[in-house]
């Protein structure tokens, strides 16, 4: 069973719709407008701009899938040379829909369809004010507060730990070389110290010897002239 067509039935079979509806796209893009009833306004708008969509790619692609709709070669050719390059700055919106009341006799509601060929003017950009909530915003400042706070004493305890870790590093390196060098400059202290006090106290003892001796047989040879001269003066 065939799948309904989106929107309302024109009458006759899918196939006459669809030639109906092609038709009705080459008057619109030969004349730039076309009257006709709001069913069918709405129903050939979609239709339209899927056909300037393919004009405004341009490429020979594109004319090939546009002639399997529209047979007629020159309103091809008027749609890509024509139509194309005015629309080339719109993003959508190609056609327009004016509702124009009721026809006569059948009180149809009647439309005006039209290709939009005007120039794109772009809009100035609106700064709009954004409102913010009071109490969202202090409770937002405060997490943040606290989320900085709370990585600076992060990051402040870590060079603690870091400093505390070096420090423990030098204390234990430190009694080790302290003892290396206690090691090393004890025995030559001893030994230049032994040296240079043994030779001195020899030398005093030499030097002090010959002294004495003197100084005794002095006194020796003293006492002895001295007593003659004693028993002579009796």
């Amino acid at each position: 069973m065939p799948r309904p067509t989106k929107g309302p039935r024109l009458g006759g079979g899918p196939a006459h719709e669809r030639l109906m509806l092609n038709n009705l796209a080459s008057s619109l893009f030969t004349h730039k407008a076309v009257t006709t009833t709001q069913t069918k306004a709405k129903r050939v708008q979609p239709v339209a701009e899927k056909l300037v969509s393919l004009a405004k790619r341009g490429d020979l692609h594109a004319r090939r899938q546009a002639m399997a709709d529209i047979t007629d070669k020159s309103v091809v050719h008027e749609l890509f040379t024509n139509i194309a390059p005015l629309v080339q700055d719109r993003p959508g919106g190609y056609t327009r829909i004016t509702k124009l009341g009721f026809r006569k006799g059948d009180n149809a509601p009647m439309a005006l369809i039209e290709l939009v060929l005007e120039p794109v003017t772009a809009k100035p950009a609106r700064s709009k004010a954004k409102l913010v909530n009071a109490v969202k915003g202090t409770a937002a400042a405060v997490v943040a507060e606290e989320v900085i706070e709370h990585t600076g004493s992060e990051t402040v305890v870590d060079e603690n730990i870091v400093e505390e870790a070096v420090a423990e590093e030098v204390v234990a390196e430190t009694p080790a070389a302290e003892e290396v060098a206690v090691v090393e400059e004890a025995p030559v202290a001893e030994e230049v110290a032994v040296v240079e006090e043994a030779p001195v106290e020899e030398a005093a003892v030499v030097e002090e010897t010959p002294a004495e001796e003197e100084a005794a047989v002095a006194e020796a040879e003293a006492e002895a002239g001295d007593t003659p001269k004693a028993d002579e003066a009796e």
